[in-house]
């Protein structure tokens, strides 16, 4: 492998992470000179890295006015999510049998550093970074345990449509985000009970809430909607929604 191929690659891979993280939106100009300055690299590799994301589809091409962000209709984003929530339920129950006292310590790792992170009641902007690989990390480990590749392949793929990346953190309401590390406990609890289909219902309740919560956010058009906010406690929303135990 060349150094340049492998530049392109590293260029790639941080291009593809600031879009799934949601600081360039849907529809935005990709301004070559300025993401090379951003980015600290010359236009070769950016450019390699940009035709490689485009063959992903996270990005398009149009003649004349170069690259932008792929958009997604709401409906292309409901549909991702869905398949999504099936995958991961898959990988939950697929998970149990394989589960052994070191892979549910790794879980209950993940929640625990949550916790650590979400003391106080609020999620601070310092920590949107760590909490968010957290989260990665938690959905991995899962599609890890599983053992079948082909989940990990298909739901990396679906992480292309980027609003519906487990990269991004979208909630502004304390009870939201207090919901969903809450879902990871539960996830967590169920696979080292070996439950996996307990765990995989609670996983696809865990990622269609998010849909839910994402599109009726775009349907609002609320500002800033799509942009990585704190998610702080407040009088109103210190409780989570009930749900089913």
């Amino acid at each position: 492998m060349t150094d340049n191929h492998t530049s392109a690659e590293m260029v790639g891979e941080r291009l593809r992470e600031v879009i799934l993280r949601g600081e360039l939106q849907p529809g935005e100009k990709l301004h070559q000179n300025r993401l090379a300055e951003q980015l600290g690299v010359s236009r070769t590799p950016l450019r390699t890295a940009l035709a490689a994301l485009a063959d992903s589809g996270l990005v398009v091409y149009e003649s004349n006015c170069g690259y932008r962000v792929r958009e997604f209709s709401p409906e292309q984003i409901r549909g991702a999510f869905i398949v999504r929530a099936e995958l991961e339920a898959l990988a939950c129950t697929l998970a149990a049998p394989n589960m052994t006292d070191a892979f549910a310590q790794q879980l209950f790792d993940f929640v625990a550093e949550g916790d650590r992170l979400l003391a106080g009641g609020q999620l601070l902007e310092d920590n949107h970074a760590p909490y968010r690989e957290m989260n990665v990390s938690f959905h991995k480990l899962i599609q890890t345990i599983a053992g079948n590749p082909w989940i990990a392949d298909f739901v990396a793929r679906l992480h292309n449509v980027p609003l519906t990346s487990d990269r991004i953190i979208l909630w502004e309401h304390w009870k939201i985000i207090h919901r969903s590390h809450d879902d990871h406990r539960r996830i967590a609890e169920a696979l080292s009970h070996g439950n996996g289909m307990r765990a995989g219902a609670i996983m696809r309740e865990h990622v269609l809430f998010a849909m839910d919560y994402l599109l009726s956010q775009l349907n609002s058009q609320s500002e800033g909607a799509l942009r990585i906010v704190p998610a702080r406690a407040n009088t109103q929303n210190r409780k989570t929604s009930k749900r089913k135990p």
